[in-house]
This record gives C-alpha cells, sequence and structure tokens, in this order.
C-alpha cells in the first residue's frame, strides 16, 4: 500500500546548483512524499505484470486494472494465454488503447515464452525486448519489479520532468534513462522510477502547473 505524506515547499537552496546535488535534494522529497512507492498495475506474478506492463502503452493505469482480472481468470500463465484466439484475448481487453495489435502481441509472446523460456518470464533484457510488444521500457519495469534488478524505466512523466527538473537535456528518452542513472545510486532506480511517476501524477501536471507551489519544481526547474 503507497503511503503519502505531505511535503513543505522547498526553498531555493545554494546547493541545488548542479545536476547531482538537484538530484541528491529531489531524492529526499521523494523519499518523504513516498516512501514505498506500490506498483500501479494488478498483477500476480512477473508474466502477470509483463502483461499488465505491455497492455499500458497509450492507456492509463486504471484501465489497465478494469480489463486484468477477467484475462488473468482466463489466462494466468503463458501456456494459457497462448492457448486463446486472439478474438478472445481482443473481447478482453477491448476497452484499452491498441487492443487489437495488444492481443496479437500477447498470444504471439506468451507462445515464445512457452516455446523459448518454459514458460517462465526470463530476468534477463536482451530476451525480454525479443518478444513481440515488449520494448525496453517495458522489459526495464519487469525487471525492476517482478526481479529487483537495478532498471530505470523512463515513461513520458519521468522524461518530462528529468527535463524540467534540469537532470536531462529532454532529448530523447535513451538519453533520459542514461543521465538519471547517473546521478542516482544504482540501489534507488527502482524506487525513484515509481516516485517520480507518482509525483508527476500528483503534484506535477504538464498543463496548468503552479511552479511556485510545487515542492520539486519551486526551487528545481528552469527559470527560463
Amino acid at each position: 500500500m503507497m503511503t503519502r505524506r505531505r511535503m513543505p515547499r522547498a526553498a531555493a537552496s545554494p546547493h541545488a546548483s548542479t545536476p547531482r546535488s538537484r538530484a541528491r535534494r529531489i531524492g529526499e522529497i521523494l523519499d518523504a512524499l513516498f516512501p514505498m512507492p506500490a506498483i500501479p498495475l494488478d498483477h500476480g506474478d512477473p508474466f502477470q505484470l509483463l502483461v499488465a506492463v505491455l497492455l499500458s502503452a497509450q492507456t492509463t493505469d486504471r484501465a489497465v486494472n478494469l480489463v486484468t482480472p477477467a484475462l488473468f481468470d482466463r489466462a494466468p500463465t503463458p501456456a494459457a494465454m497462448a492457448a486463446l484466439p486472439v478474438a478472445t484475448i481482443l473481447d478482453l481487453i477491448r476497452t484499452i488503447g491498441l487492443a487489437p495489435t495488444k492481443a496479437k502481441h500477447l498470444k504471439a509472446a506468451a507462445g515464445l515464452l512457452v516455446e523459448r523460456h518454459g514458460g517462465v518470464v526470463p530476468a534477463d533484457a536482451d530476451a525480454l525486448e525479443a518478444l513481440p510488444g515488449v520494448g525496453h521500457k517495458t522489459a526495464s519495469v519487469v525487471l525492476a519489479q517482478a526481479f529487483g534488478i537495478p532498471a530505470f524505466p523512463v515513461d513520458t512523466h519521468i522524461h518530462r520532468l528529468a527535463a524540467r527538473w534540469r537532470l536531462s537535456d529532454g532529448s530523447n528518452v535513451r538519453a533520459t534513462e542514461r543521465d538519471l542513472k547517473a546521478l542516482f545510486p544504482e540501489d534507488e532506480w527502482n524506487r525513484r522510477h515509481l516516485q517520480i511517476i507518482y509525483f508527476g501524477r500528483t503534484h506535477c501536471p504538464a498543463r496548468g502547473h503552479d511552479v511556485e507551489a510545487c515542492p520539486i519544481c519551486s526551487w528545481a526547474a528552469s527559470r527560463a
């Protein structure tokens, strides 16, 4: 269960002038606000997390959590998912974005998990990214949250906030991932990824944001 604490607005600090010092202070604030960030996608095991993350592309976590109970009831394992017709999978996930493509990817990915990995989700980035519909971000989330392997998946919230907080130049998500990994200690990556997502949703919207009232942007954001 995620616990949130109210955080007073951070005052400007002379020690917040470098990306590393900003990252350190940001980490302190995130730990105060979200000390134990929960994975927002409901799942019971690494396979179900993989499915949920794959479904979450261009779709809200809430929408995914509404369809996965019925989907996992019918197909809780890779073998069961691979045995379902694509049309059946599509019926179960029809309300989420890009459902037809995702239904095909789910069946194909499940089949490859059975064929190549004995029905077990591999704790390996290359093996995960070789599955249909599984990109670098999805693989990173599974590695971090299912297996505890340090990773820093970058979604739209993280990419946006890293640029706003002057931790990366915002040129592309791979550069943002590289920069954040360099700024935060490796043993923080998995929770920082979730904390920044939650912060973006609750404190730092893309539009209509009150920078001066924000506990991080009030001192970390560019004034340009």
